[in-house]
């Protein structure tokens, strides 16, 4: 690093969710990360849609006030588009390939692997290394989004004063945030590692072996069915429905009735997608599971997991070992922490 080599400029990680906007900046000294700005905003129902941006308007605005809550100060950002979204491949190439040849090649044989026309598609690719018994050959993860989804993030950040620098793919960034939890994990980073984000209302898989994702799936279910039973037995609004299930004040019958079948669902969710992934693969089990996502939180779900499951469960946490501004309330990024898996990978884009 040069004296007079420009710092670049630093990166906000901005995650779009179905309920709300989660923003993390991080500065780094002496090898630990330091959060500096953080906030989370409420999106309005319906804006975003299973991960889609239906109202890109109301996210922008959600966006600005993300941005004056945390007083972030610079104004570019990473996002991420979501994996339903996006197709990934790994495909063989020539070793011997220049950067430019290589993208060349791959704009000319993307026909082949995606199923929308090219025109419509953002496109970009990772050379992971050397195929395994044949030195000759590289394997090349190629990774596609339509454009839109990716226009509409850039255009909500534009209208929340931020410029997209980065546009991730939530489960890389997932993978990119593995490192800050790692250490946490009794059976060591290099096993089979299933990394499952249980949020409002989409729940993902995300499977790592050696640290890189290997495989990736997302189905609807999450913690707004949770709220909704709260809303229909208790006669509630979403709103008060929310800050009852955070805050307590439900009748005595809520644990039994609401929370434990919902618990239980949660288990069934988590069985289904590890099946859904020991089918497509050789595996036929994962050494550890991450439960990440806002109902993560759940008192009495990690245990549940791992008792029915019989696979070590940890509860995310990737700011664990993070030191906070004094601007920012540390209990509530505690307890956040396990929905900022894919922000604090997006964030740690500023340190690539």
């Amino acid at each position: 690093m040069g004296l007079f080599t420009p710092k670049r400029p630093p990166l906000v990680g901005v995650d779009i969710s179905s309920t709300a906007v989660k923003l993390l900046q991080l500065s780094q000294a002496g090898g630990r990360y330091r959060v500096e700005h953080y906030a989370v905003e409420p999106l309005p129902p319906n804006a975003v849609v299973e991960k889609n941006i239906v109202e890109v308007e109301a996210v922008g605005e959600a966006i600005k006030r993300a941005v004056q809550r945390a007083g972030v100060k610079t104004k570019f950002a990473a996002a991420a588009v979501a994996g339903s979204s996006v197709i990934t491949k790994i495909i063989q190439m020539p070793a011997d390939m220049s950067e430019d040849d290589l993208e060349d090649q791959i704009q000319v044989e993307a026909n082949q692997y995606i199923p929308y026309p090219l025109e419509e598609v953002s496109l970009d690719f990772e050379v992971l290394g050397p195929v395994k018994d044949n030195p000759e050959s590289v394997n090349v993860l190629l990774a596609a989004s339509r454009t839109e989804n990716v226009d509409l993030r850039v255009a909500a950040l534009e209208i929340g004063g931020l410029t997209a620098k980065v546009v991730d793919v939530e489960a890389f960034a997932m993978e990119n945030a593995f490192q800050l939890v790692a250490d946490q994990m009794p059976t060591g980073r290099d096993g089979l590692v299933a990394i499952v984000d249980v949020g409002a209302t989409m729940t993902s898989l995300n499977v790592l072996r050696n640290q890189r994702s290997i495989y990736t799936r997302e189905q609807v279910f999450g913690g707004k069915q949770l709220t909704d039973e709260v809303m229909r037995r208790y006669g509630l609004s979403y709103e008060e429905a929310g800050l009852a299930k955070r805050q307590g004040g439900l009748p005595e019958s809520y644990e039994i009735e609401v929370l434990e079948p919902f618990k239980e669902a949660m288990v069934q969710q988590v069985s289904r997608l590890l099946q859904f992934f020991f089918a497509g693969s050789e595996f036929n089990r994962v050494d550890q599971i991450i439960l990440a996502g806002g109902c993560a939180s759940i008192p009495g779900a990690q245990e549940l997991v791992e008792e029915q499951l019989g696979i070590p469960t940890l509860v995310a946490s990737p700011v664990a070992n993070m030191a906070v501004s004094p601007k920012i309330q540390a209990s509530s990024l505690a307890a956040d922490a396990p929905a900022l898996m894919i922000v604090c990978g997006l964030a740690l884009r500023s340190f690539d």
